[in-house]
This record gives structure tokens, sequence and C-alpha cells, in this order.
């Protein structure tokens, strides 16, 4: 059974959908992306995502071709014919097929395709053990607040992790961590305080992020947002890694070295709990 997808303005098997050579996405990387998690066949966090589409596309001068009720009706229509339970739906939108020149063209026709994934992202594993990061220098471009398709050192990255036994690389930039090869970093010190790196062109402007940053204000934890050392984060009491599809996971080992007792964290299994619920309920 193949899945079905969407491909400007088409509904296709998914070994029928077809993009041209002269896409700009695949000779310059000249796309962006948004991942956004389904649950119980419901959208998770959609506005946040949507609203971050618009964003990347604009600074990159991309133009969705879809407004935005008829983009939640192809997320919703996606979920419908591949009768996605749990998992995620992944869009990608280029500048489109053209001539190849480094100077953008002025009259291509954007590119826009989406395809889902089943995954469980509820019952996920490695709640229950963590998992383990190595630190690598972060090589990428200035502009990571843009979530463009650019993820070849991320992936390097993320190879690099798994070559020395780690399940995922954080990536370090001028001394302090920037984020995860996928993900937005976060520790809690040991007087319960959450410290994340705060917004810049450094990071990516994570929706989990945010949504996790309010329900711990809510919950009543600090937080600080602003940069923290490699050392800072080994010796924390906790650490975890927010994102679309992991929520809130927590990282027991950084370069080898247990943090914390080298087990999930309470209160980053009580901020994933928190933010299940919540996000849930929210669901459209």
């Amino acid at each position: 059974m193949t899945r079905t997808v969407y491909l400007n303005g088409s509904w296709l098997a998914e070994a029928d959908a077809k993009v041209s050579i002269f896409d700009r996405g695949f000779l310059f990387a000249d796309a962006i992306y948004e991942v956004t998690g389904v649950v119980g066949g419901k959208l998770l966090e959609y506005v946040g995502h949507a609203a971050r589409l618009k964003r990347s596309t604009a600074e990159l001068g991309i133009a969705c071709p879809l407004t935005d009720e008829e983009l939640l009706a192809v997320h919703r229509e996606i979920v419908r014919r591949n009768d996605l339970d749990e998992g995620l739906i992944y869009l990608q939108i280029s500048r489109g097929a053209a001539y190849r020149d480094f100077a953008f063209p002025t009259d291509a026709t954007p590119t826009l395709v989406l395809f889902t994934q089943a995954k469980a992202v509820l019952d996920n594993p490695k709640v229950k053990t963590g998992i383990s990061v190595a630190l690598v220098p972060d090589q990428r471009w200035a502009r990571r607040d843009i979530k463009t398709v650019q993820l070849l050192f991320p992936s390097m990255a993320k190879m690099q992790a798994a070559s020395v036994g780690a399940d995922d690389a954080w990536l370090v930039e001028g001394g302090f961590v920037t984020e995860a090869s996928s993900a937005t970093s976060h520790i809690i010190s040991k007087d319960g305080t959450l410290i994340t790196r705060g917004l810049s062109n450094a990071i990516l402007h994570g929706i989990t992020r945010l949504s996790v940053l309010d329900i711990a204000r809510s919950a009543g934890l600090a937080v600080e947002e602003r940069a923290f050392t490699p050392d800072e984060a080994k010796n924390a009491a906790e650490a975890f890694i927010t994102s679309a599809t992991s929520f809130v996971l927590p990282v027991t080992s950084i370069d080898g070295q247990p943090v914390g007792d080298g087990k999930p964290g309470p209160l980053t299994l009580k901020l994933r709990e928190l933010y299940i619920e919540s996000r849930l309920a929210a669901a459209i």
C-alpha cells in the first residue's frame, strides 16, 4: 500500500509524483519546509507551523500557491487520504523550476509538496531511557531562523554523533550550545530553572519550544532564555530536546557524561506530560 501525496494541486500515488530536475530546491536547496505532528488524525500546533511557514517563505521571497484556508484543507485531506492516525506531515515549498542561475528567477512557479509518515510519536521508547548526545561544532549557514532544506550539515552532525554511539548531536558555536541537529536544546539547572537559548538568527524559532516555555512558566518554573555552555549542560540537573514529533524528549548523557543521575528527569517528564495533554486538547 503506497501513500497518496500532494504535488502542485494534484493527488498522486507516491511513485507517480515527479519534480523537475531544474527545480531550484533540487539544484540550490532553494526551498523551505515544515513538519506538523498528527495524533488521533488531528493536527498538532498547526497554527504555529503555518505562521512560521509564512515567515520563512517571506524571508526567501517565495509565494505560497495556496491560501491559508486551502493549505489547512490540504493538510486535513492528506490525513484522510492516507488514513493517518499518528505521525507527521512533511511540507516543502521550493522557488520552482527555472534555468539554472544563481540569481533568483522572477517568473518561476513554486513547487508545493506534502507527504505523510506514519510514526509512533506518543509511545516513544526513548522517553523511558532518554537519549545520548555528542557535541559537534556548528558549521551551518548563518540564517538558521529560516526553516530551509539546507540540511546536509545537520545530517553529517547526526552521523558523526552516531559514529561515537550517540543518538544525536548538540551543535556548539563560540563556546555555546546552539541547538540539536533537528531540535531545540534545553537544560534544567540544579535550582530548577529551565534554560534555553534566546531567539536569534542562530537557531530555528521552534514551535514546540515556545509552547513548552509557556507551559513551564504556567507551572511555576523559572525560565531563562540565554545561551549556555557545554560544561553547564553536562553539569545540569536535567536536559531535554523539543521538536514537532519528539515533543519533549529527555537527554541523559552528553559526550558520554551522565546528566544528573543519568535518567530522564522528573521536570522533563512532567513538561512532556503537560505538553501532550494541552496540545492534544487543542489539536484541530
